[in-house]
């Protein structure tokens, strides 16, 4: 028997009266929109070269078809549907299609493993799947045994699958097609089951990173969904009129936010790569106005930049060093609120001019209105660099469950989260645990009774995150509780705080800071950027062959320990780091030392390398440790590395 969703598993602090919120589903905006703008393009998706356009009413029809579709093969109200590839036009459909049949859905990842794909759809208890090509069938086929509830598996890339007779497979077009054919014997139909829609019914289950365990899926209703976005707007005006391009996760909140919300409740056009490899070609191409990149895509960005101007010709050299301090000055300005004065604006106009705003084309920045950060901590360093060559780039926090605060314009400072937002409120406990609550919050999590009543007590959002407020009322996120850390001198620290900072060097892609009760002083187990540390190689003629071999030179090993010792030189002197080693390998979602979102999973990854963690405690110049490796293919094996264990004094 299938679970169904009962309407009522999450409620909310709910501000307006139930009669207006019964219009606030997914399946009214889009018959709204499809009616105000029936020839306006809605969505763009590059194939084979060429821009493929979609207006309100071809999508309109492309979900009415695919929602009778799913009915007529057996798809009921309060039913899941879990969706699983990439950002795709067909994503959206499909989900809008089964919200409008009264269903939610839920959205995993095209980058899960066939364990993780199982776990979703298992967990939530959905009963079609749909999926991007062969690749994600695959994985569903390999664990169809375990899914007793999937009545149907539906593909939009037929490429490979035409020949592949399972009972289980459909195509999208198949399912539009029955869909065309259910109409005729039901033409009112779908009209009835989006006039039936309420704003309490649950429109996706949520799953959380899971970077302190299983994820959770968190409940959201149609009425969560839109008073979240309706005070994201508030402090963020957008229209029709600008360009969204379509790539993050669209399991992710951040692009059912910004993406698909924003296009239902504010009319803007989303546009969807080729492919992930062309993301920033395409979003330079379409000119989008709106762009969110998760923190860690920021960095690279600092980092590339930085790789690109130590790798330019003198003469743009020259140009960068003398257009940087002007590009600070004007965002520090910015920073403070105050006025940067008629000869500042001027040299900064002409800094712009000749070079930020070529800069930013390179980029695909030029025409954004607004660029946010999400995910994780976004270092100070990297803030600073984008304001300044013109990013007007805002953090926000929050999570699956709710958006707390975010920079506002004018009124920022860049190591904070920036502030509350309208009608959420705030309570920092004595052991600096952020509790939230507001109208946009989720209230449960699906067939988790317990975390339910651990994470929404008392009608308080418990994040689980440690942070502060200062007397100005700016948010500062400092690290999960959990892993705030004091050494055996009684100093405490966060770790994410110092992870950020250091993740602003073009050299180093990611980082591990580890420091307990037992231990004197921090140690750090760092990854390299194998790119631009690589050219930094080949331009000082060091020899190496392969990641690990290139990690371990004493030539890195000095690089990396005076970007560490840069960082060392701004922090207080009990927070630094004093030993660190170079990791032979990146750290790797697919062996589970990273979330789908690339936040880094702390307590897993402290227990897989305790070995090496004790090495940089011990006395030792050099550790012998087999670090296990995961392959493509799916093949484990262990890789056995001699690493260097380097002192910073």
């Amino acid at each position: 028997m299938s679970r169904r969703l009962n309407a009522g598993q999450s409620a909310s602090l709910r501000d307006a009266s139930k009669d207006d919120q019964a219009d606030f589903t997914t399946a009214r905006l889009l018959r709204v929109n499809r009616d105000k703008w029936p020839d306006k393009v809605w969505m763009r998706k590059k194939e084979l070269g060429f821009w493929k356009s979609y207006t309100w009413k071809e999508g309109y029809e492309r979900v009415k078809h695919f929602s009778l579709g799913l009915i007529a093969l057996g798809f009921q109200r309060g039913e899941v549907m879990a969706i699983i590839g990439d950002n795709d036009p067909h994503w959206f459909w499909a989900e809008l299609a089964a919200q409008a049949a009264g269903g939610a859905v839920t959205g995993v990842f095209s980058s899960s493993s066939p364990n993780e794909v199982k776990y979703l759809i298992q967990h939530s208890d959905s009963t079609f799947v749909v999926a991007q090509d062969e690749e994600q069938v695959d994985k569903i086929l390999a664990i169809k045994g375990d899914l007793p509830l999937v009545k149907k598996v539906i593909y939009w890339d037929s490429k490979g699958l035409k020949s592949n007779d399972d009972e289980l497979l459909a195509s999208f077009d198949m399912v539009v097609q029955a869909g065309e054919g259910y109409e005729r014997d039901h033409p009112r139909l779908f009209e009835e089951n989006i006039s039936r829609g309420r704003w309490d019914d649950v429109a996706l289950i949520m799953y959380t990173s899971g970077t302190t365990g299983l994820p959770k899926g968190a409940v959201m209703t149609h009425g969560n969904l839109f008073s979240a976005n309706s005070i994201f707007y508030s402090v963020n005006p957008i229209s029709e009129k600008d360009e969204w391009v379509s790539f993050i996760l669209p399991g992710w909140m951040a692009e059912q936010g910004l993406g698909l919300m924003a296009s239902l409740q504010r009319g803007l056009r989303m546009s969807f790569p080729e492919s992930q490899a062309t993301v920033q070609e395409n979003i330079r191409e379409i000119g989008a106005s709106i762009l969110m990149y998760p923190s860690r895509l920021w960095e690279t960005m600092g980092s590339e930049i930085q790789n690109r101007m130590a790798e330019a010709t003198f003469l743009k050299r020259l140009i960068y060093r003398l257009c940087l301090p002007m590009g600070y000055k004007a965002a520090d300005a910015k920073f403070r609120g105050d006025d940067l004065g008629l000869f500042w604006r001027g040299l900064y106009g002409l800094s712009k001019l000749f070079f930020f705003d070529q800069l930013r084309d390179k980029l695909g920045l030029l025409k954004l209105r607004y660029a946010f950060t999400a995910g994780s901590l976004l270092g100070p360093e990297v803030f600073r660099l984008m304001t300044a060559i013109g990013v007007d780039i805002r953090q926000l926090y929050g999570s699956s469950e709710l958006g707390i605060s975010q920079h506002m314009s004018g009124d920022v400072k860049v190591d904070s989260v920036g502030r509350v937002y309208p009608g959420t409120i705030v309570r920092i406990m004595d052991d600096n645990h952020i509790l939230a609550r507001g109208q946009a919050c989720s209230a449960s999590y699906y067939k988790n009774p317990q975390a339910t009543e651990e994470a929404f007590a008392g009608g308080w959002y418990h994040t689980g995150d440690a942070g502060h407020m200062d007397e100005d009322g700016h948010m500062y996120y400092l690290d999960r509780l959990q892993y705030m850390r004091q050494l055996a001198g009684g100093t405490r620290f966060a770790p994410q705080y110092i992870e950020s900072r250091l993740k602003f060097s073009q050299y180093i892609r990611d980082v591990f800071v580890v420091g307990d009760e037992t231990r004197e002083f921090i140690v750090a187990v760092v990854n390299i950027n194998y790119d631009n540390v690589g050219h930094w190689a080949e331009g000082r003629r060091i020899p190496y062959t392969t990641f690990a071999d290139l990690s371990q030179k004493p030539e890195v090993c000095r690089l990396i320990g005076q970007e560490v010792a840069n960082l060392n030189d701004r922090l207080p002197q009990r927070q630094r780091i004093r030993r660190y080693v170079n990791m032979p390998k990146e750290f790797d979602p697919d062996e589970a030392e990273l979330t789908r979102t690339m936040k880094l999973r702390r307590g897993l990854v402290e227990e897989r390398y305790r070995s090496l963690i004790e090495a940089l405690y011990g006395d030792r110049e050099r550790v012998v440790m087999e670090v296990p490796v995961l392959y493509r293919d799916g093949r484990q094996g262990v890789v056995t590395a001699e690493i260097q264990v380097n002192e910073l004094h």
